[in-house]
């Protein structure tokens, strides 16, 4: 076997670097104590223990792990490790001396003089080296005459500092850092690796102004802290718009690889960031004990936020996902991508309905789901008031499917998604996903009293940014197409919420309700939604972000509101009393009991009337079920509708 010839890579050559250092450095501390009078003593003397203690580095400084840092990043750590060696070869290197010589004839200072000496050579190189590379020392002389791009930072933090070194030590950078605005307000007239913090978020005009007279003005404001309040961000896109610039986000961190010549490039703004607010605080460990090892189940989990369900799910190392929905290209579409991300996870696709009661039945008992999150619905207003026999049959009809089944199979718990529509509804959708909660609330109450192990818990929250049908897809593809942006009305309101928060407070939810072991059967879970969002701001704000101007270059055009749409979006009903759950971001609407054997009877009728195609009779007995939900006259009946005599 032929061995491998030695190398001087970095690390060696570092360490015979340093080696010579250590004999320079112990010549040095000699002519230091001794002046000229070096001079007098004898060859052998000075070579003899000069040669010790380059002997003696040798042997410590390699083993010490002097040389896994890299000079390029040299850093306080490697100072501390520096000193951690400089002082255990002082402290070898004088008994050395001792056994040697008795210390005859040699001046006990020396050690410590030869101690800062040798620091000095070590430490000083490396950093010298850093300062070269980031190219702070010639910084202005490899730059000038170049066309960089002027910016600002927003954020005066580690992140800044990151940056600032990437553009300093990559010479094809893009940008060229002019001043940093502080979030916070505690750096003002600060600097940053010599970029000066110039004020706080109040003084983005000012800033620029004062620039600008400098003949710096920035073309670009930069965001740099991953979470700045949704606030925040718009106000400042309206201040970049006002003063002809753009706004956009650091690139990835990761993105600023050692070595990597390519410049990173910074990432527009999006809707999220937009509408974004500070992060629920997660118990993950306590989702992890509820998911992990257990089998569990999803419906809809094509679905938008089935799909996010699934992908949290897994994560967290279930024994076994079963993977339930009725189209076949978005059952197909998750399946893939969690084989991709989660080859390991054991799981099965199963194409059903939640309408088919027996098919339901026998995939229970086949898949021994220990949790089930039911997200199977149809969700789009105008759709459903269109067909409201469909909505029944799916919204209702398919819950009490699925908690029946979950019931008779033994689940451990059965977690409803629901939505704010569903409170005050005025229309079928949010109607069906009231009797939904309904429906489970009844269920989870009477199983306390008849000694029933399955939980039924409903988590209640609003619209998630992104997904199919919503307002957000609608702008982005109207933007496409050169607008004009539809909003039914200038005042109308929503709740947003990005879809992985949705999930992940689904998740905490349902990990507090199940902690209580049924202490508060049939209770809501609530997810925080923050403040609502008109809907004609979202859409200028969009338009900002493609670098347009609101109804100059984009039109927008009011439609007025469509059947059984809703100017406010509410998230408790008056008969809800709200208390604190405890957890950040979620609250507890207590709730409105009804008798179980009634309300199945009556949802039973409910949904034959809707198999039937009896219209007229369906919407009678939502609104008779549904007391706070008054059919709105323009309700158009379901295609193909039955005629009654």
């Amino acid at each position: 076997m032929n061995k491998r010839p030695f190398r001087f890579n970095q690390p060696r050559v570092a360490y015979l670097h340093d080696v010579l250092m250590a004999g320079l450095s112990f010549v040095i501390a000699l002519y230091l104590r001794l002046g000229d009078s070096i001079y007098l003593l004898p060859d052998w003397y000075v070579l003899k223990h000069t040669a010790l203690f380059m002997a003696l580095a040798a042997a410590l400084f390699w083993p010490m792990g002097l040389y896994r840092g890299v000079w390029r990043y040299a850093s306080v750590d490697d100072l501390m490790s520096i000193t951690r060696a400089v002082t255990a070869l002082v402290l070898v290197f004088l008994p050395a001396v001792f056994l040697m010589s008795r210390l005859e004839e040699f001046p006990r200072s020396v050690v410590i003089i030869n101690w800062f000496v040798l620091l000095i050579l070590l430490g000083g190189p490396r950093f010298l080296y850093r300062l070269f590379k980031d190219g702070r020392v010639d910084l202005a002389l490899q730059r000038r005459g170049r066309n960089l791009v002027p910016v600002v930072l927003v954020g005066a933090g580690d992140e800044a500092d990151l940056f600032i070194r990437a553009m300093a030590r990559n010479p094809d950078a893009s940008y060229h850092v002019v001043g940093v605005i502080d979030d916070k307000g505690g750096r003002i007239g600060r600097r940053i690796h010599r970029v000066p913090v110039l004020g706080g978020l109040g003084d983005v005009e000012q800033v620029v102004d004062d620039l600008a007279l400098r003949g710096e003005r920035p073309q670009r404001l930069i965001l740099t802290r991953p979470q700045l309040s949704g606030d925040v961000v718009r106000q400042l896109l309206e201040d970049a718009e006002q003063m002809g610039m753009s706004l956009v986000r650091m690139p990835d961190p990761t993105d600023f690889r050692a070595g990597d010549r390519s410049p990173a490039e910074t990432k527009p703004i999006d809707i999220e960031d937009l509408l974004g607010r500070p992060q629920a605080v997660l118990d993950r460990p306590a989702m992890k004990a509820m998911i992990a090892g257990r089998r569990v189940m999803v419906t809809g989990a094509g679905g938008t936020i089935g799909a996010e369900l699934c992908r949290q799910i897994a994560s967290f190392e279930p024994s076994h996902l079963s993977l339930v929905d009725f189209s076949e290209f978005n059952l197909y579409s998750i399946d893939m991508e969690l084989g991709e991300h989660f080859p390991a996870l054991a799981r099965s696709c199963n194409l059903a309905d939640v309408r088919d009661r027996e098919k339901l039945a026998r995939l229970m008992e086949r898949e021994q789901p220990m949790l089930v999150f039911h997200a199977a619905a149809l969700k789009h207003v105008p759709m459903v008031e269109a067909n409201a026999n469909e909505g029944v049959r799916t919204n209702v009809g398919g819950t009490r499917n699925v908690a029946d089944a979950c019931k008779a199979a033994g689940v451990e718990a059965m977690i409803l998604i629901s939505t704010d529509k569903a409170v005050n509804p005025t229309n079928i959708m949010g109607a069906t996903k009231r009797l939904a909660e309904s429906y489970c609330q009844s269920l989870d109450i009477a199983g306390r009293h008849q000694g029933s192990t399955t939980r039924f818990l409903t988590v209640r929250f609003g619209n998630v940014l992104g997904s199919t049908g919503s307002v957000v897809p609608l702008f982005e593809r109207q933007l496409k197409n050169g607008g004009p942006l539809t909003v039914t009305d200038p005042n109308v309101e929503r709740y947003f919420m990005t879809v992985r928060e949705a999930v992940e407070l689904v998740l905490q939810a349902s990990t507090h309700g199940l902690s209580e072991n049924g202490e508060h059967a049939g209770e809501i879970f609530v997810l925080d939604m923050g403040t609502p969002v008109r809907i004609l701001d979202l859409a200028e704000q969009m338009i900002r972000l493609a670098g347009l101007r609101p109804g100059k270059d984009i039109e927008i055009r009011f439609t007025g509101l469509r059947p059984g749409e809703k100017m406010y979006e509410e998230l408790f009903h008056g008969s809800e009393p709200t208390k604190d759950s405890g957890r950040d971001g979620i609250l507890i609407a207590t709730p409105r009991t009804a008798d179980h054997a009634v309300l199945s009877r009556a949802v039973d009728e409910l949904v034959q009337a809707a198999h039937d195609g009896r219209t007229d009779d369906t919407l009678r007995k939502i609104e008779s079920l549904v007391p706070e939900y008054t059919r709105p006259a323009t309700t158009r009946p379901d295609p193909g509708t039955r005629r009654e005599a």
